[in-house]
């Protein structure tokens, strides 16, 4: 029988330390709000801001008011105007940010090439924001928001909703008593493949995103960049949606999500979007943070859109109790060979961790085994140690209420974990294994990496922390 090991008192006290540095006050709604109710903006308002709007307003949980509604997709706006006729409503979020002073936090669901854009301007107005993973499209963005969210000392929450699954809480726990031993090696597969790929390759990945069904049906498959525009559609701001991305043509290879997804000026295919979610368990059990070289492999980069199909290896240094660490992420048809060799469950997602005594595979979120099943049997779980409560969303609003931590804070975590993504697609992009610089935010081997760490925005958009 396993030795059962206790972490609880350290985990508490790490878990204090990171809401100590997080918060600088026990709550920052604004003096004159007497209602006690949190005065909320909504920046995008379908899709995940949609779910984000019924979560943060249902009843039974922290009370808000909905005090102002933004979306360049005037469908959108007018759907969620209907739930909440009191409130005000934009297009343009810049604006609702100049009109903000009533506001005590905002919620950011755009498209990931906007979000940098509406987080670190509402940050600098003292407001807290949560925002939907990933945090941005690229390291720069990130770091901007990182280093905003420092500066305001307010409640920040990266919308990884797993994060508050209770079946990832479970894991952590195993990894950090000690029940497979350390952990120097981990793989992560999805089986998506939001990218560039055939018919045949969409076939194979079982892949019911790679394609973009067009207007009346028909699916087709892109493997370059549409020579011709169409029309945007009348309930459409193309100009808005575009943002600080380069201008071109509407198409419907890019609108609605997640078709612009794949497009790297707009996002950064599977790897930074499931990414946020399944690189946030081994992010979170083996204390990660940023690594010291990445190597990715898969099809040649294309200039336009991200791969279907890839691997990239992280290598770790030491991180306190824990030794140097490799983390592979595989996404698509690609597969860990352990995996291929069928010597594990076959699991169609998993995350697997592999100790010195043992292993432990996670499926499909809401499932783990330890491995081998035999060694385990009479196994005992340690005490559980990290509370099961409420939602990332409301998580959040109790922050901003009571001045309680977030398990996804910007500064301390998200953003850590948001670069460590990009950095896979750079790696890719640039063609080569890249020594990372964290402190520096460059690449120390090859000047090839520098163009994807950032990019100039369009006229009329900067972040003044980037400046």
């Amino acid at each position: 029988m396993r030795k059962k090991m206790h972490t609880r008192r350290s985990f508490l006290a790490q878990s204090a330390a990171v809401g100590a540095a997080t918060l600088g006050a026990p709550a920052i709604l604004r003096a004159q709000n007497t209602t006690g109710r949190i005065n909320l903006g909504f920046i995008a308002a379908g899709g995940r801001a949609r779910a984000n709007l019924t979560e943060m307003t249902k009843a039974g949980g922290v009370e808000v008011n909905v005090v102002a509604l933004c979306d360049v997709n005037g469908q959108n706006l007018e759907n969620a105007a209907q739930a909440h006729p009191k409130a005000r409503l934009y297009k343009d979020f810049r604006k609702l940010l100049d009109e903000s002073k009533d506001l005590d936090a905002v919620v950011v669901s755009t498209t990931e090439h906007t979000h940098a854009y509406a987080t670190v301007p509402a940050l600098q107005l003292g407001k807290a924001v949560y925002c939907e993973k990933p945090m941005s499209r690229d390291v720069a963005e990130c770091r901007a928001m990182r280093e905003a969210a420092k500066k305001a000392k307010l409640p920040t929450q990266m919308g990884t909703q797993m994060h508050a699954n209770p079946n990832y809480h479970r894991v952590v726990e195993l990894i950090h008593s000690g029940a497979i031993g350390p952990v120097s090696e981990c793989h992560v597969w999805v089986s998506r493949a939001w990218g560039r790929q055939s018919p045949e390759e969409a076939k194979a990945a079982n892949d019911q995103h790679g394609y973009v069904t067009s207007a009346n049906g028909e699916k087709v498959f892109l493997t370059e960049r549409p020579t011709e525009g169409q029309t945007p559609p009348s309930y459409l701001d193309w100009e808005l949606w575009l943002g600080p991305a380069p201008a071109r043509p509407f198409h419907e290879a890019y609108f609605p999500g997640p078709r612009w997804y794949r497009w790297w000026d707009f996002g950064n295919g599977t790897m930074s979007d499931l990414g946020s979610h399944w690189n946030d368990l081994p992010f979170w059990a083996l204390k990660l943070d940023a690594p010291k070289t990445v190597e990715a492999m898969g099809p040649d980069p294309h200039p336009e859109i991200a791969p279907a199909s890839m691997t990239a290896v992280y290598e770790y240094g030491p991180r306190g109790d824990m030794p140097a660490c490799k983390l592979t992420w595989h996404q698509g048809t690609h597969k860990p060979q352990i995996w291929k060799d069928k010597a594990i469950p076959q699991f169609t997602n998993g995350v697997l961790f592999i100790g010195s005594n043992g292993r432990m595979l996670l499926s499909d979120y809401n499932k783990h085994v330890l491995l081998p099943e035999a060694d385990f049997k009479d196994f005992q779980r340690p005490e559980k140690f990290i509370m099961d409560g409420p939602t990332q969303q409301q998580e959040w609003l109790q922050a901003i209420k009571n001045g309680t931590p977030t398990g996804s804070p910007f500064g301390e975590y998200a953003g850590l974990l948001t670069e460590a993504n990009h950095l896979g697609n750079v790696a890719y992009r640039a063609g080569t294994k890249i020594h990372w610089d964290t402190v520096a935010m460059r690449v120390t081997n090859t000047r090839a990496a520098d163009q994807f760490i950032s990019r100039e925005p369009r006229a009329g958009w900067r972040l003044e922390a980037l400046a």
